[in-house]
């Protein structure tokens, strides 16, 4: 019964977060078009999907990933050896974020630009191997990302020294890397911290703070996001050198 509350409190909290989307559409739709939107029964039924939908996600994360990420964290906490848990890191940010779709969606239709703007080949083969290039260079960033930011935790380095020396990297290579590169380096630190990579990384982020001696999961335990998003528009800038 509880699950169940849970689950019920979940499909109303979905319903709140739409409530504005739906509100500003029919805004337009109403007032400044002026028109009925076409097929609205269809859009009806996708509303209702899409509120089972991230209700189910949510409720999923939240029984399954979270607890996941912190456990093995504070598990490998307990055990004493930094290589495996900052081999642990490592593994989780890569595949985490190799199996982003989003990542994979921003990816394929760069590669489809690219070729349209004769930057590489228009064939297949070459639209593939471009794609794969940036989600391979997005993932290891993740990685290293993530890696860093365990390390910061265990040797409690401030988080601020970091980001700030990140972006000011960020700012120099802008200035090298190709014009047609920048931007989707830019995007790559968003696209990443989506819907797989953010809950487990938080997970680990709080699960291992929480667990080391002298650490704060309020102040330690979050700030792995914002290395996961500053690290893959450095990688992805220096690639875009590379490549081009």
């Amino acid at each position: 019964m509880a699950a169940f509350g849970k689950l019920l409190h979940s499909l109303l909290s979905s319903f709140k977060d739409l409530v504005p989307i739906i509100l500003v559409v029919s805004f337009f739709e109403i007032f400044i078009l002026q028109q009925a939107p076409t097929d609205l029964l269809s859009i009806l039924i996708g509303l209702v999907f899409i509120i089972f939908g991230l209700s189910f996600f949510v409720f999923g994360l939240e029984m399954g990933l979270f607890p996941i990420g912190e456990s093995l964290a504070q598990a490998l906490a307990r055990k004493g050896s930094i290589f495996w848990l900052v081999l642990f890191s490592f593994s989780l940010g890569f595949g985490t974020t190799l199996a982003e779709p989003a990542l994979t969606a921003v990816a394929n239709q760069a590669a489809q630009v690219a070729a349209e703007g004769g930057m590489i080949n228009t064939g297949q083969a070459s639209m593939d191997h471009y794609a794969m290039g940036l989600r391979l260079t997005v993932a290891i960033a993740v990685g290293l990302a993530i890696l860093l930011g365990v390390v910061r935790i265990l040797k409690g380095w401030p988080i601020h020294y970091l980001i700030i020396g990140g972006y000011v990297t960020v700012m120099i290579l802008t200035c090298f890397a190709p014009e047609s590169i920048i931007g989707i380096a830019y995007d790559s630190g968003g696209v990443t911290t989506s819907t797989i990579t953010v809950p487990l990384v938080t997970a680990l982020g709080i699960g291992l703070s929480s667990v080391i001696k002298g650490r704060n999961p309020m102040l330690d335990g979050f700030g792995l996001i914002a290395f996961a998003s500053l690290t893959p528009m450095i990688f992805v800038l220096v690639y875009g050198m590379w490549v081009f």
